[in-house]
């Protein structure tokens, strides 16, 4: 028998997890096993927070103050699938709190002290989160490993964002972009939140950094959704789409991993607790219905729970947070939408559809304009009875000259051009004095007409509704603008549970302001109509 024929192995040859080696023989043997090293819990200690109520725990003892506690590293059932199906590029659409930055951690600084010449890097959302994952998950796990072993590991190098050891030149590094050099080992963390909140460092990572990646390294992508748009978005539907037809992966393929709030064995809760209402146990069954399996009293309280207590019981939240499914994750509610129905019958009848450009027929366009927002732009033609919207423009920080740029090379013939009433509002313009109608007669666009501001908008929004029947629209070149106007809603009062009844600010408001200009200000007339009977007449 030879020195190792003791330690008990797994089926797939490796060192079983639970074996705890007693002399330096067996130590040698555990740790030329990456996975004993990453699983068998006796190696790489991490700090949790100390709040998580099992089943059996006394009343009294939930009652103390919870402190950070200091354990060793061992993944849970969604970390072991996870490492179990990684592949070269992977994207992790996922339910809250899952660890998956963590078990990254410890991955990649197991790779960097094992493995000669690695770069590991990890992309965080910003600053502080970088700060805080390098210090209390990479480093600490570091400077936690058993003396011993430390010593054999030296640093060559510690930063305030990276580790380079001394004994095999090998490194990881936590920062909030990464783009020079060779990255073996990229993730990155929450990229659906830099994707919303930081377009230019999202597109930065996706032009600089993941391309830093080779073909033989791996790179993760982890994150919550975060709306329908983004790269993040994109990414992930694309790595759907290819799990769902069972195509064959190559090395640059995204690998789609989902990992489901109801999977994860701590979230559930007492029943007698929480109430659940009709509309909870129908949402229930249909996601029973869709995932095939049943979902436990217990997980289902927890849910409402979290859902009413986290959240103010807005379910767009929960869906965001905790999905059940992934079409769930980028789902997003139609309450609180000011157009949805509206949007749903026009699909239903056929209106949004292909609608052609019909040649002669004058184009009009309808306006939103901002000093420091983006300026977005609906081009119509009306034929007969239809109000037919051909096409959608926008852009942020463009200067108008962009955007007449961009009509003269369309080549149109041109009607009229209703801008909102604060396009009149006279702004500082270097040396000038100038209002943006000035300022696009300046550069040639003839034919404006203001339209007159509502003591109310809930009053424009009305009317915008009361025209959607006559409208048409064409689903590709109007595409962007139709998402937005789907999106336009209430913003939600936080405190009182509700919505508000004024509209929710954000990259949704622009698009759906432009097309209220078109039912606050246009009125048909024939072109025999005199140009000074028209209301709103300003200059011809």
């Amino acid at each position: 028998m030879t020195k190792n024929d003791s330690i008990p192995k797994r089926k797939d040859g490796g060192i079983r997890w639970s074996f705890r080696p007693t002399t330096e023989d067996e130590l040698k043997v555990c740790l030329n096993d990456p996975l004993w090293r990453i699983c068998s819990g006796a190696l790489y200690k991490i700090i949790i927070k100390g709040d998580d109520d099992k089943k059996g725990k006394k009343d009294e003892d939930k009652k103390k103050p919870k402190e950070d506690l200091v354990v060793f590293f061992r993944p849970n059932r969604p970390q072991k699938r996870l490492l179990a199906n990684l592949w070269h590029r992977n994207v992790i659409l996922k339910a809250r709190q899952l660890g998956f930055t963590t078990l990254v951690c410890i991955l990649w600084l197991d790779t960097a002290l094992f493995n000669e010449n690695m770069r590991c890097g990890i992309i965080a959302q910003d600053r502080d989160a970088a700060e805080v994952i390098f210090r209390d998950k990479v480093k600490f796990a570091y400077i936690n490993l058993p003396k011993s072993l430390r010593n054999q590991m030296p640093l060559a190098r510690d930063s305030a964002s990276e580790l380079l050891f001394g004994h095999n030149n090998s490194s990881i590094r936590v920062a909030t972009s990464m783009r020079s050099g060779t990255i073996h080992r990229l993730h990155i963390s929450e990229f659906g939140k830099i994707c919303a909140k930081y377009p230019d460092k999202a597109k930065e990572v996706v032009t600089g950094s993941i391309p830093a990646v080779p073909q033989t390294g791996i790179l993760i992508i982890e994150s919550t959704a975060e709306g329908r748009e983004g790269e993040f978005h994109s990414i992930t539907m694309r790595a759907k789409a290819a799990k769902d037809s069972n195509k064959e992966l190559t090395v640059r393929d995204y690998r789609f991993h989902f990992f489901a709030w109801w999977d994860e064995e701590r979230y559930c809760m007492p029943v007698d607790s929480v109430k659940l209402t009709d509309k909870d146990l129908a949402y229930f069954e249909r996601i029973e219905s869709q995932i095939g399996q049943p979902i436990s009293p217990e997980k289902r309280a927890w849910y409402v729970a979290t859902r009413d207590a986290d959240f103010s019981g807005s379910e767009e939240k929960m869906w965001q947070e905790y999905p059940s499914t992934p079409e769930e994750a980028f789902q997003q509610s139609t309450e609180g939408c000011y157009y949805s129905e509206q949007l749903a019958k026009a699909r239903k009848e056929g209106r949004i559809a292909t609608v052609p450009v019909t040649e002669g027929i004058p184009v009009n366009t309808f306006w939103d304009i901002g000093a420091s927002d983006g300026t977005a732009i609906w081009f119509h033609q009306r034929i007969g009875l239809e109000n037919r919207f051909i096409k959608f423009y926008e852009a942020w920080g463009e200067p108008y000259s962009h955007f007449v740029k961009y009509m003269q090379a369309l080549g149109y013939v041109w009607g009229r051009h209703y801008l909102p009433h604060d396009a009149t509002h006279k702004r500082q313009q270097g040396t000038s004095v100038k209002s943006p109608i000035d300022m696009l007669e300046e550069l040639g666009l003839q034919n404006i007409e203001i339209v007159p501001r509502v003591d109310y908008i809930q009053h424009g929004i009305q009317a915008t509704r009361d025209v959607f029947n006559q409208c048409w629209f064409d689903e590709t070149n109007c595409k962007d603008g139709l998402a937005h106007l789907e999106n336009y809603r209430k913003e939600w009062n936080d405190r009182a549970g509700c919505w508000k009844e004024s509209p929710r600010h954000d990259i949704h408001s622009e698009a759906a302001d432009a097309f209220r200009q078109f039912a606050q200000g246009y009125t048909y007339y024939s072109p025999k109509t005199p140009q000074r009977s028209r209301p709103n007449w300003r200059r011809v």
